[in-house]
C-alpha cells in the first residue's frame, strides 16, 4: 500500500516542496526512513509510532518505508512527523484516497499527539502560496504567522486526531487570520539624552539615510545611550521588508504566534558572540545577528574587542547585502542589509585626547588598539562622529532633550522625499544614480574638489560623504525637485568623518 503527502523543508530561509512517501508492504515489522533524513528526522519514528497509537491506530507489524523526495537534499527538524502520520493512515486507508491531494502539513508531534510548532513556518505558507496548495495544515502556534500569506486556507489543528477528522470529513476547522503585528519594542527615549548635539544630529541624519555610524569616546560619554535610542527613530517597515525580516525571524526560531514584524529589528550581540553566531553558519546553517538585524540595525559595542575574523567577515554583508554560506553539501544565502552602527574608545585606557583625564595608554598600545579595526572596514562608516566628555552644566542639565517622536517624524518625512525621488534610501545609491540624485551647486563642487585633494578621498569615499549630504539636505527640505546638494550640507557632511 503506497501513500505521500506534501510537506517543505526549509534551508536557510527558502522553503523546499518535500513529498512524503510511505510504502507499507509485508515482511518482518520495521520503519525505515531514507531520502537524506537528519538526526531529528529520524526519531519522528517514535514521535509517529506514539502519536499514532495514542489516536487508536497502531502502526500495521509490516515493513514501513518512508521516503523524502527529493532524495538529494538533507532534510532537517521535525516538521515532517505530521505528514509522514498522516501518510500511514492514508497507506492503511483511514484517509479517503484524495484527502491528502491538495493539502500541505507539517508540525511536529507530541507523543500524544498535539501539535507543537517548528521552524520557518511564513517561508512554508510562501511555498505554498507559490505552488498553489489552497489548503495548509499547521500547528496552532505556526498558524498566525502562515496565514500571513494571502491565497491559502489555513487550519490549526490542536492534535493529529484533529487533523485526521479533518481529512475523513468529521470535524470541520475553522480557518484561521493572520496574527496581530509584532508590538513595537518599548525602546528608551531621545529627550533622556543630556548634551551632545552632534551625537544627537548623527543619530537623526543615521535614521533618516540609513547611514552606518560609527561613535567614538571616552567612557560614560554616552556612546551606547544614544546607539540603544536609534530604533525609536525608524520608520515602520514597508509591506515587503516586514515579510523578509519576518521570514528570517521565523527561520531562526524567534516568532511565535505573531504575523509580520513592522518594526525595524535591533540586535546588539556581545564581543565574545562566535563567527557563525554573528554572521551565520551553523550545521545545519541558520542565520547570523547581520541576517536577524535584516532591514534594521546592528550595533557593536565595544566595536575593537571583537575578534578581527569576524570584522573582516563584515565587509561583505555591507557592500552586498547578503551573507553567502558555503558547505560541502551546497550553500545557503542568507538576506543582509543593515544599519550597522559601532561604538568604541579612543584607546584601551579610553582617554586620549580628553583634556581632563590623561590618558594612560603608551603610544605602541594606541596604535594597537585602533589596528584592530582595519582601514577598509573603517571606510565603510558613513558617519564617525567623536563625542566628547559631557561638561559639568550638561551632567546637571534638568531640562529633557528634544523627545524621540519629533525627531522620528523628520526622519519619516526625509525618508518618503528619498523614496518619492529614488525609490530607495540614500545610502542606497551609488554611481549614476547617486549623481543624478545629488547634483552639486558650484559652491559645493568647488568646496568638493578642495575635500577630496585635503582628506585624501577615494572615489568610494567621496560617494560616501555625497550620500550623507544628500540626507541632510533631505532634513532640511532642500531642493524638494530631487537634485541640488547646497555646499553647507556637503561641509557638514565632510565633518562626520574626523573620529
Amino acid at each position: 500500500m503506497l501513500a505521500s503527502a506534501l510537506s517543505a523543508t526549509v534551508l536557510g530561509v527558502e522553503a523546499l516542496e518535500v513529498r512524503v512517501e510511505v510504502f507499507v508492504s509485508g515482511g518482518l515489522p520495521s520503519f525505515t526512513v531514507v531520502g537524506l533524513p537528519g538526526a531529528a528526522v529520524q526519531e519522528s519514528r517514535e514521535r509517529v509510532r506514539a502519536a499514532l497509537k495514542h489516536l487508536g491506530a497502531a502502526m500495521p507489524p509490516s515493513r514501513i518505508t518512508v521516503n523524502l523526495a527529493p532524495a538529494d537534499v538533507r532534510k532537517e527538524g521535525p516538521a515532517f512527523d505530521l505528514p509522514i502520520a498522516l501518510a500511514l493512515l492514508a497507506a492503511q486507508r483511514r484517509l479517503p484516497p484524495r484527502a491528502l491531494e491538495r493539502v500541505l502539513s507539517f508540525g511536529e508531534l507530541a507523543l500524544d499527539g498535539t501539535l507543537r510548532p517548528v521552524r520557518g513556518a511564513i517561508n512554508i505558507g510562501l511555498l505554498g502560496a507559490a505552488r498553489g496548495r489552497m489548503v495548509i495544515l499547521a500547528p496552532p502556534d505556526n498558524a498566525p504567522e502562515v496565514a500571513v500569506v494571502a491565497g491559502l486556507t489555513v487550519l490549526a489543528p490542536r492534535t493529529l486526531a484533529e487533523a485526521s477528522a479533518y481529512l475523513q470529513g468529521r470535524l470541520q476547522l475553522t480557518p484561521c487570520t493572520a496574527g496581530p503585528a509584532a508590538p513595537a519594542p518599548g525602546g528608551p527615549d531621545l529627550r533622556d539624552v543630556r548634551g551632545q548635539a552632534a551625537g544627537r544630529r548623527a543619530l537623526e541624519i543615521t535614521a533618516a539615510g540609513a547611514h552606518n555610524l560609527l561613535l567614538t569616546g571616552p567612557p560614560g560619554a554616552g556612546k551606547t545611550m544614544l546607539a540603544r535610542r536609534l530604533p525609536g527613530l525608524l520608520p515602520t517597515l514597508p509591506e515587503n521588508e516586514a515579510i523578509e525580516v519576518t521570514r528570517i525571524h521565523s527561520s531562526a526560531g524567534l516568532l511565535r504566534g505573531h504575523g509580520l514584524l513592522r518594526h525595524p529589528p535591533f540586535r546588539s550581540p556581545h564581543h565574545t558572540g562566535s563567527q557563525a553566531g554573528i554572521v551565520g553558519g551553523g550545521s545545519p546553517a541558520r542565520p547570523g545577528e547581520v541576517s536577524l538585524a535584516h532591514c534594521g540595525v546592528l550595533f557593536l559595542d565595544e566595536l575593537p574587542e571583537f575578534g578581527r575574523h569576524i570584522l573582516e567577515a563584515l565587509r561583505q554583508p555591507l557592500e552586498d547585502g547578503f551573507v553567502s554560506i558555503s558547505r560541502v553539501g551546497g550553500g545557503v544565502t542568507f538576506p543582509a542589509r543593515f544599519l550597522l552602527v559601532a561604538a568604541r574608545n579612543p584607546c584601551p585606557c579610553g582617554y586620549d585626547g580628553d583634556p581632563e583625564q590623561p590618558c594612560q595608554c603608551t603610544p605602541g598600545a594606541r596604535r594597537r588598539y585602533r589596528q584592530r579595526v582595519s582601514g577598509p572596514l573603517l571606510d565603510r562608516f558613513d558617519l564617525r562622529v567623536r563625542l566628547p566628555r559631557l561638561t559639568p552644566a550638561e551632567v546637571l542639565q534638568r531640562a529633557p532633550g528634544e523627545a524621540s517622536a519629533a525627531v522620528a517624524a523628520r526622519v519619516a518625512a526625509a525618508r518618503r522625499r528619498m523614496l518619492t525621488r529614488q525609490g530607495a534610501a540614500n545610502a542606497e545609491l551609488n554611481g549614476a544614480a547617486l549623481r543624478a540624485s545629488a547634483r552639486l551647486t558650484p559652491a559645493a563642487e568647488r568646496l568638493a574638489r578642495h575635500l577630496v585633494e585635503r582628506l585624501h578621498l577615494s572615489g568610494r569615499g567621496f560617494e560616501r560623504v555625497l550620500r550623507v549630504a544628500r540626507t541632510i539636505a533631505d532634513l532640511a527640505a532642500q531642493a524638494d525637485d530631487g537634485a541640488i546638494v547646497s555646499e553647507d550640507a556637503l561641509a557638514e557632511a565632510a565633518a562626520y568623518r574626523d573620529a
